[in-house]
């Protein structure tokens, strides 16, 4: 496996520095040089390793970040306004950088409609597919969703296609599926891949791709939203996790797992979803007191996450501990309806019951709307919110909702 990135800052000459960064001491995180290349116009080893992930991944072009997937859905979207999309149609629990672009670009989200499963969010089904686009410009979906379930991508694939509209996906915790078909890039005209999520790239490692003539809006779209000083040591690792070789001994061993515990039968092998109900508070203080940390604990569901780069033993480790531990029936309330106008305040969790959010909120992570935006604010989440340890969309632990007429 070549790396270009890190063969050059292997070779690295000593020298003196007069130039950023602040810390003074050559090495891996170091700028522009004359023999580092530059990303925003790469010519050299970025240009041959952004190529390689080009080939690797079936895209007419991809594109480095240093800047997490946030900055790939960014550009994605104004890559669409750059070619007349104004409406975007997106599921309702997308994640919330979706959001923040299209309020930042002044894009209309059309949001699909999606149903709660067994008290996750799940995919959106056909029908509402076909009635949200027709009334958008584009589609945007996620896959895998952070519960492990892959967006109908062939069917949208196929409606984009009907309908003459492109198609977007925010991949960020997919791009280890790029060995198989269910891969977002082998369906959407742009994606974005958080390789830092399943593959071993450092935090905030991503990648995002086009085909097409979608390839020069989203180049400039990046220009745009990617910093000006990226960091070497990041794009190195991006480098290497998209070259990173499939681990089917472990994908196997989370397969076994997964039905050894009764885990959600998803679709995605790095996400091992366990059912707690009312217990996942006590399960998670249990694990990590044996210094085991699940990815994220919904009041419900306990997320394990892998990639390529986890061990088996440690997977047997994670059976071992789990197996006997106490379980609940998981709360599968459904959203409800809201009114989604009026003036806005800000009130306590318990004050919230019962009244319509007007800023989506959620856990951090997954970062997806536990609550989102018209929607009537139960108890059960009021309380989830309160008690979790970090929180979006609220502030100073206030829910927005519309005032009482």
């Amino acid at each position: 496996m070549r790396c270009h990135i890190v063969r050059m800052l292997r070779a690295q000459r000593r020298h003196t520095s007069f130039h950023t960064p602040g810390h003074k001491r050559p090495g891996a995180d170091i700028t522009e040089l004359p023999y580092s290349d530059d990303l925003s116009d790469p010519t050299g080893v970025i240009a041959a390793a952004q190529a390689d992930a080009a080939r690797i991944l079936g895209s007419d072009g991809s594109f480095f970040l240093t800047d997490g997937s946030t900055s790939g859905v960014f550009s994605m979207l104004y890559a669409l306004r750059l070619r007349g999309c104004r409406r975007i149609c997106v599921p309702t629990y997308a994640h919330k950088s979706v959001f923040h672009a299209c309020e930042a670009l002044g894009l209309d989200p059309v949001l699909l409609a999606q149903e709660s499963a067994q008290g996750y969010p799940a995919q959106p089904g056909q029908r509402a597919l076909e009635e949200g686009l027709a009334q958008a410009d584009a589609l945007l979906l996620t896959s895998p969703d952070y519960y492990g379930f892959f967006a109908p991508l062939r069917q949208a694939r196929a409606l984009c296609d009907a309908q003459g509209k492109p198609l977007a996906a925010d991949g960020a915790h997919g791009a280890h599926l790029h060995f198989t078909s269910a891969y977002a890039g082998r369906y959407a005209d742009l994606w974005v891949d958080g390789v830092h999520k399943s593959l071993p790239a450092l935090t905030q490692g991503a990648v995002v791709s086009a085909r097409g003539a979608w390839v020069a809006p989203l180049q400039e779209a990046v220009g745009y939203f990617r910093t000006s000083s990226p960091s070497y040591p990041i794009l190195a690792s991006v480098e290497y996790a998209v070259k990173y070789p499939r681990n089917l001994a472990v994908e196997r061993a989370a397969e076994k797992a997964k039905r050894a515990l009764g885990a959600l039968a998803n679709d995605d092998w790095t996400k091992i979803v366990l059912p707690f109900g009312a217990s996942a508070d006590a399960a998670e203080a249990y694990l990590e007191r044996h210094g085991v940390y699940p990815e994220f604990n919904d009041g419900n569901y306990l997320m394990f996450y892998l990639s390529p780069a986890s061990r088996v033993g440690d997977v047997r480790k994670l059976v071992r501990l789990t197996r006997g531990l106490h379980r609940e029936p998981v709360c599968a309330a459904p959203a409800l309806a809201g009114r989604a106008a009026g003036e806005v305040a800000e009130v306590s969790p318990e004050e919230a019951v019962g009244r319509t959010c007007a800023r989506a909120c959620g856990i951090v992570p997954p970062c997806v709307p536990l609550i989102a935006a018209g929607e009537v604010v139960t108890a059960q989440k009021a309380a989830r919110l309160k008690g979790a340890r970090h929180t979006f969309g609220l502030r100073d632990g206030r829910i927005a909702v519309y005032r009482e007429q």
